[in-house]
């Protein structure tokens, strides 16, 4: 199991420009690679329907608040474009860290603690970008955080919620 959860990680990480900033390709290659991850766990566990409307509905959010507030200075990126409230990578890299660490790495805290770290730096990959502010990527982490670590209890016995972590 844990060698396709790295092999899907990897899979995330596209080739991009050589001037890219390794830091940015990190955090792009998360915003995939976490979902990616955490999308074989939940097959594997056979919860793939359950993951699939949550991330499809935490992906909605982000859209529909990306669209309500462009033109409002919280949209506004560093750069002065638009449309960054909240962040994506942020939101997707926190869906997937806090599925695994919640569902899949129940008692693993080392893997659990990467993946939640793996999202940090992802966000904190996009402010170092100049791509969004610290609001936007906070914003965007805590909407997949809690799409991530919920369960709408769809083909299991009820809805929950689950950080993982346990201590």
């Amino acid at each position: 199991m844990m060698r396709a959860i790295i092999l899907a990680g990897l899979c995330g990480m596209t080739p991009l420009p050589v001037a890219a900033d390794p830091f940015e390709d990190f955090g792009t290659a998360m915003k995939y690679g976490l979902p990616a991850a955490a999308a074989i766990c939940a097959a594997r566990d056979d919860r793939l329907e359950d993951f699939a409307v949550r991330g499809i509905l935490q992906a909605a959010v982000v859209l529909a608040l990306k669209s309500w507030t462009d033109g409002t200075p919280m949209a506004r990126r560093p750069s002065g474009e638009g449309k960054g409230f909240p962040s994506g990578h942020s939101a997707a890299a926190a869906f997937g860290a806090a599925d695994l660490a919640g569902k899949c790495f129940r008692d693993d805290r080392f893997a659990g603690a990467a993946a939640y770290g793996a999202a940090g730096l992802t966000a904190a990959s996009r402010v170092h970008a100049g791509e969004h502010t610290v609001e936007q990527v906070m914003t965007g982490a805590l909407i997949g955080f809690s799409f991530g670590a919920a369960s709408f209890g769809i083909g299991s016995e009820g809805a929950a919620f689950s950080i993982g972590m346990k201590f």
